[in-house]
């Protein structure tokens, strides 16, 4: 018979994986966050994507005691919570953190710090392009900082993960669908889109940005080489880029003819290089290319 204490050590040990440089970083993503959203956007009634920008709505609409600051804790945490089993003890407490973090930025900046934020934006004035660029810039580094570092700052990266696929679509359609509807409503409610449609320039400037921080400008890309000459695209690739690939081998699909695949990693910078190697050796070589997210691999 299993003691009520076996079930906690399992969380126990999930607990013992949090990094405390983690913590530290997400305050970092947490304040830069709430600086873009409430120096460039809050002020000129701009809104954020996801649930940050539904909980800017709301502010608007409710009576004073409701702040930005509570609907990000009210809307978020349960959103967090009730992702757990999916995404598991360490995305969670580090998004709650983020979260919390974010938060507190941002009632500190709006109502204890001495910055008047109900006149414009205190640094882009009422130029609502300035304010939807540099608000979607400085949000999506908090953003993008937050996920490299474990977790997310905004419940709707756990609505899609948990949704999309039920639903049969992407997680970038979903996410799409929700600020869609969102600036919808935000547009019905202040009868006006301009702020709504200004807000779309600061989601897409802002998941670029996210994009930029989690992936890098130097993205990696994935090669895949069809070919019946492997050995000798592989040593020559090996000999000019320094680095090892992987060859399988493959069948192909009308012929029945025996070729190999070679699986070789470069950047954006290397491609016409390698295309020119892997044709000079085969020139019936097919070269497939995708973009990498990450590369893992274990220090030596």
């Amino acid at each position: 018979m299993k003691r009520k204490d076996d079930k906690k050590i399992p969380i126990l040990k999930k607990l013992n994986e949090l990094r405390p440089v983690n913590f530290l970083l997400l305050t970092a993503a947490g304040v830069v966050n709430a600086f873009g959203v409430t120096m460039f956007l809050f002020p000129v009634k701009l809104y954020d994507s996801g649930i940050s920008g539904l909980s800017m709505m709301l502010d608007q609409v409710t009576p004073s005691a409701f702040t930005l600051s509570l609907f990000l804790l009210l809307l978020d945490f349960p959103i967090f919570l009730f992702g757990l089993k999916k995404q598991g003890m360490s995305f969670t407490v580090y998004s709650m953190f983020a979260v919390a973090v974010y938060s507190l930025s941002s009632f500190l900046i709006m109502n204890v710090l001495p910055i008047d934020l109900e006149f414009v934006s205190p640094l882009a004035g009422s130029d609502l392009l300035l304010c939807a660029v540099f608000g979607g810039v400085i949000s999506g580094v908090g953003s993008g900082l937050t996920i490299r570092f474990g977790g997310a700052i905004d419940g709707l990266d756990v609505l899609s993960v948990i949704f999309a696929k039920k639903i049969g679509i992407s997680i970038g359609t979903f996410v799409m669908i929700f600020n869609t509807l969102l600036y919808i409503v935000c547009g019905i409610v202040i009868n006006s889109w301009i702020l709504p449609l200004y807000s779309i320039v600061t989601y897409f400037i802002g998941s670029q940005t996210v994009d930029f921080i989690v992936e890098g400008f130097d993205r990696a890309m994935c090669a895949m080489i069809v070919t019946t000459k492997a050995d000798a695209i592989s040593a020559a690739l090996s000999e000019v880029f320094k680095s090892g690939g992987t060859i399988v081998k493959a069948t192909g699909g009308y012929s029945k003819d025996e070729k190999q695949i070679i699986y070789f990693i470069v950047n954006h910078f290397q491609i016409n290089k390698l295309k020119r190697i892997v044709t000079d050796i085969d020139e019936g070589a097919f070269i497939s290319l995708q973009n990498v997210a990450d590369i893992v691999k274990k220090p030596s």
